[in-house]
């Protein structure tokens, strides 16, 4: 039972001395990911902070066996492992294809006239409402790691550029949503007129406000 164990230890040591650090992944990928910045105008951060997600910092099977670093679907000759994921010569054509489906493959390529080679949130949240992945959270998880790597440093950003500050929908949609679920009796105003003006009945106007008689008053507040 012991030698068992013993066993067990050393395979998971290993294993653990094989795998890739995040670190030494940046650093052999780095320099390739600002020449296709360069080139195609994509934040290196980027594109760097995918590939680590994708394919966990170089030690997933299809990153091990088939080259694959950013998830990437489709044929494969690979008989190591049965997949679903291309496979690629050398992780460079799988970087160098990621980019191009960028480009090339719609509603991707519409993101180029959005944001810029310097702004990386707004490509992260870009790609992902483009439908690259399924995770409501995936934007969120590679900027995470740009954050917490200091990707940004390879965006060869101009000094004092400022990121550009994006609001969200849902917010403005319940701002939106409570200014017209209320209104303020003016001087003349009665149920009948409010309500023919809103598209409802006297009755579920005194309802929803809990009101016994129709009188209103001016300044006084109603719920539609």
């Amino acid at each position: 039972m012991i030698k068992i164990f013993t066993l067990c230890l050393l395979l998971l040591s290993v294993v653990t001395a094989n795998a890739q650090s995040t670190e030494d992944y940046i650093t052999e990928h780095s320099a390739f990911a600002q020449e296709l910045m360069r080139d195609y105008k994509i934040p290196a951060s980027l594109i760097l902070a995918v590939a680590i997600h994708e394919s966990a910092s170089g030690n997933s099977k299809i990153a091990q066996h088939m080259n694959n670093h950013f998830g990437v679907k489709g044929p494969n000759n690979n008989e190591a492992i049965r997949s679903s994921y291309r496979d690629y010569l050398n992780t460079d054509e799988s970087y160098s294809h990621f980019v191009e489906l960028m480009e090339t493959r719609s509603p991707f390529n519409s993101l180029f006239a959005k944001y810029d080679q310097y702004d990386y949130k707004g490509w992260a949240r870009g790609i992902q409402r483009s439908g690259y992945a399924h995770s409501r959270s995936w934007a969120n998880q590679v900027i995470a790691l740009i954050k917490k790597y200091q990707l940004y440093q390879y965006d060869e950003r101009p000094e004092g550029y400022k990121e550009p500050v994006y609001t969200t929908t849902i917010y403005h949609k319940k701002r939106a949503r409570r200014s017209t679920n209320s209104y303020t009796i003016k001087s003349g105003d009665n149920l009948s007129v409010i309500a023919k003006k809103k598209g409802t009945t006297v009755k579920a106007i005194m309802q929803k406000n809990g009101m016994k008689k129709a009188s209103l008053k001016p300044g006084q507040k109603i719920k539609l």
